[in-house]
């Protein structure tokens, strides 16, 4: 039994030293690959404000994500590179390997069959928007729900799937793009549009004629927002992890949340 051992054992390290070289560097975790190139890839879109927001004129990227993102690279010694990305192939660019890391995307069992998602760095959710000028008669989410109320939202998002689940008695208008559903409220066609939180903040700043029903408490369809990533490494999985609990016991999410997410 020993000599069999014995054998088994060299025959499996004459078969390391036969082994390609790509191979062998296939092997290695993400992470390693990182440290040696000296570069973190990262997936973005650009156009998520307020967390991944492409100035065409400078060819420049600010946002939450963006900072997190720097911020990770920073921590690791190592240069960034934004990679552009689109949502509709946001797996495919990890699957094909375009990217170590996505910037930020909300977790969702359809993407987890595909790709890894680290543990949440946030939470976002839906919360409805209405005009100053009648916010007044607008104070909750019951309120909404009445057959007075026209709720309008992007034709074909998840929000237009929301408001028809939330507000079964209000009318619910489907627009298209270039429309938008906070500039149907903001032209008196609808009282009431539903987005995520995170669009929310940005819009009330830029539109100070909107405000948001109830508070953040208030949001519904609750989700965690977490970075894709590759599956089958642990290794790198475990890293980003442990980057992620790190910032949020110091504080560091919690400072990106009021720069980019206070409505104020």
């Amino acid at each position: 039994m020993k000599k069999l051992i014995t054998l088994v054992a060299g025959l499996a390290a004459a078969a390391m030293l036969l082994m390609p070289l790509p191979s062998l560097a296939q092997n290695k975790s993400r992470l390693a690959q990182i440290l040696e190139r000296g570069t973190l890839r990262v997936g973005t879109t650009g156009d998520f404000n307020p967390m991944s927001i492409k100035d065409t004129a400078t060819n420049t990227l600010t946002g939450f994500d963006v900072e997190a993102m720097t911020e990770l690279a920073k921590d690791m010694g190592v240069k960034i590179e934004f990679v552009p990305a689109e949502w509709a192939t946001l797996v495919n660019g990890i699957v094909s390997d375009r990217y170590d890391i996505f910037s930020g995307a909300s977790l969702s069992m359809a993407r987890a069959k595909t790709v890894a998602f680290s543990n949440p760095y946030i939470y976002a959710g839906t919360v409805p928007l209405v005009s100053k000028k009648t916010g007044s008669k607008i104070t909750s989410w019951s309120a909404i729900d009445n057959p007075n109320t026209t709720v309008a939202v992007l034709m074909g998002t998840v929000f237009e799937q929301q408001a028809k689940a939330h507000f079964p008695k209000a009318k619910v208008r489907a627009i298209e793009k270039p429309a938008t559903g906070y500039q149907e409220v903001l032209a008196g066609r609808a009282q009431v549009t539903i987005t995520s939180n995170v669009e929310a903040a940005t819009l009330m700043k830029t539109y100070p004629d909107l405000q948001m029903v109830g508070s953040s408490n208030d949001m519904r369809n609750k989700r965690p927002f977490a970075y894709p990533m590759p599956q089958g490494d642990d290794v790198w999985l475990t890293f980003v992890n442990n980057w992620i609990a790190l910032k949020t016991a110091e504080g560091y999410f919690a400072g990106l949340e009021a720069k980019w997410l206070s409505a104020k």
